[in-house]
C-alpha cells in the first residue's frame, strides 16, 4: 500500500492540477506498479507516425481524449490495423476529432477472458473496489461484486470468487484456468489506488486474462478534488 501511494503521489505531482488523465498516462502508472499493459506509442497531435517503430501488427489506434467516457461512442478507435498505410490513415482520421491530444497506437491484445476491475469513492461507504467478468456477464447478468478498499490478496480473492462467473476463471469446457495471481495483483493495485484517498474513480475495462498473465487493455482514472477530502 505504501509503495503504491508513493508512486501515485509522484504521478499526481507530475501532472499538476489535471483531474483526468490520458490513457497512456494511466497505463504508465500501472506499468510502474507492475501491471502489464500493451506495448504502444503515443503520437502527439500534428506529429508524424514514427517510422520505423517497434510495434507488431495488427495494431489498434485510439484518440487521446481526456475526460471522454467512451472513445467508441464518438468513433475514437480503429481496430485491426494491418500495415503502415492503414496506420497513417487511422492516425490522420483520429487526429481530426476535436480536443484530441494525439493518438495512442498499441499492439492488439490476444483474446482472453475479459474482466472489469474498477474503483470509486462511494458517498456512504467510502473507497470501494469492483470486480466482474466482462461481455455478457456484465451486460446481461450484472454479475459484479464489491468490497471496501484497500484489499490484501486474500480479500481480493474473496472478491473475485464472490461472482457467479468465477467458475469460468478456473477453467471451463476444456479451457485452461486463468493466471489468478496476476488477476489478484490487478485487483489489489486498483484497491490501493482508490484507497489512497487521492483518486475519485478508476476503471480498467477490459482486462484480458490468460493462463500466463493479465493485460489491461483500456484504462481511465480521475483525480479526487481536494474539496471532497
Amino acid at each position: 500500500m505504501q509503495v503504491t501511494t508513493e508512486k501515485l503521489r509522484r504521478f499526481l505531482a507530475a501532472h499538476g492540477n489535471s483531474q483526468t488523465f490520458l490513457e497512456q498516462e494511466v497505463k504508465g502508472l500501472l506499468r510502474e506498479l507492475g501491471i502489464a499493459v500493451p506495448s504502444g506509442v503515443f503520437i502527439p497531435a500534428g506529429e508524424p507516425v514514427p517510422s520505423p517503430h517497434s510495434l507488431l501488427f495488427p495494431l489498434v489506434a485510439k484518440a487521446a481524449l481526456p475526460g471522454v467516457a467512451s472513445k467508441n461512442d464518438i468513433g475514437g478507435v480503429r481496430l485491426g490495423i494491418r500495415d503502415a498505410a492503414e496506420l497513417s490513415v487511422a492516425v490522420a482520421e483520429l487526429e481530426k476529432i476535436p480536443v484530441a491530444a494525439g493518438v495512442l497506437v498499441e499492439e492488439m491484445a490476444r483474446p482472453g477472458v475479459e474482466v472489469i476491475v474498477g474503483g470509486a469513492v462511494d458517498p456512504q461507504f467510502g473507497p470501494i473496489v469492483m470486480f466482474g467478468l466482462g461481455g455478457l456477464f456484465v451486460e446481461l447478468f450484472r454479475d459484479v461484486a464489491f468490497a471496501m478498499a484497500p484489499l490484501d490478496r486474500r480479500a481480493a480473492r474473496r472478491l473475485v470468487e464472490a461472482t457467479k462467473g468465477a467458475v469460468v476463471l478456473r477453467g471451463y469446457r476444456g479451457k485452461p484456468p486463468v493466471d489468478m495471481e496476476s488477476l489478484l495483483s490487478v485487483v489489489v493495485a486498483v484497491s490501493e489506488l482508490i484507497g489512497s484517498g487521492f483518486i475519485e474513480e478508476i476503471d480498467l475495462n477490459p482486462v484480458e486474462l490468460y493462463p500466463d498473465g493479465a493485460l489491461v487493455v483500456d484504462a481511465k482514472m480521475k483525480r479526487r478534488s481536494q474539496e471532497s477530502w
